[in-house]
């Protein structure tokens, strides 16, 4: 089934990505020309630069979600109402998200809007400004990838080791020192884990940004992701050539992630 779903069509693409290629008539090929056309797309480098900011700011919900794993982490009253909220991002569609979010940055009649008027301000149009549109969606985002960050560490939280915490004590390891000596090293799994899914899903950003608001304004907000779907298969274009290209760009800078963290982490258990 992996074989079939996932290795066969990467190589398909990549093959394709030599083809100049509409999905229904023959296919022509044409070398590295899609790649070469690429080198000199300023909408491909605009998405580039949008997927790394994705990335930069992305990386934010692994430090948040471990702080809201390590408060959750208390027997204190109403523990579990606490669990329940901060749980209930992740459990809901990217697309009720990006809608939740467009109404709240909405200028006339969003909160965010009503925020502003309260102290006297003039609310942003968030999602048809070019300097702000990108910051807004990855905030967006970012919400219910806390909350996947969060229940990765509260699972690692439940098998740290309770004899090393009572041995750090005893030592007077206390505070920050427990965190980073104690219980990060014991974490080490769940922020692998934590920081793969987190570039996977910074790199392969397009719900938000098709929903909130389809890579405008001006191919301002656009990804990667949502740059292939626009080349290949909306109403602007059917070139699953040039689209392929993109996906094989992505799936690279994928590789290169992904491959520095596994090696990162073979050295640490070597």
């Amino acid at each position: 089934m992996f074989l079939l779903y996932v290795i066969l069509p990467i190589f398909q693409s990549i093959l394709i990505s030599f083809y100049e290629w509409d999905g229904l008539t023959v296919a022509k090929y044409i070398g590295l020309a899609n790649y070469r056309e690429l080198w000199q797309d300023d909408a491909f480098y605009t998405s580039l630069k949008n997927n790394l900011i994705w990335l930069i700011l992305y990386m934010l919900a692994i430090p948040a979600g471990l702080t809201i794993a390590l408060f959750l982490n208390q027997t204190v009253f109403g523990i579990r109402l606490y669990k329940s909220l901060f749980f209930f991002p992740f459990v809901i569609s990217q697309v009720v998200v990006g809608l939740v979010f467009a109404w709240f940055y909405d200028p006339s009649n969003g909160i965010l809007a009503v925020i502003y008027q309260a102290f006297g301000g003039k609310p942003p149009a968030i999602l048809a400004d070019e300097r702000y549109v990108t910051y807004g969606i990855i905030a967006a985002g970012l919400w219910p990838q806390i909350a996947y960050c969060m229940i990765l560490y509260l699972t690692g939280l439940n098998n740290v080791a309770p004899e090393q915490i009572e041995a750090a004590r005893l030592d007077g390891a206390k505070g920050f020192r427990m965190l980073w000596h104690v219980i990060l090293p014991q974490l080490r799994p769940a922020t692998f884990i934590a920081i793969v899914v987190t570039v996977i899903g910074a790199l392969r950003s397009f719900d938000l940004i098709s929903i909130m608001t389809q890579g405008g304004p001006y191919g301002s907000s656009r990804v990667l992701a949502y740059y292939m779907y626009e080349t290949a298969l909306s109403e602007y274009g059917y070139r699953m050539g040039y689209g392929a290209a993109i996906a094989v760009v992505l799936f690279l800078i994928m590789m290169v992630y992904i491959s520095f963290f596994l090696w990162r982490m073979y050295q640490q258990e070597k």
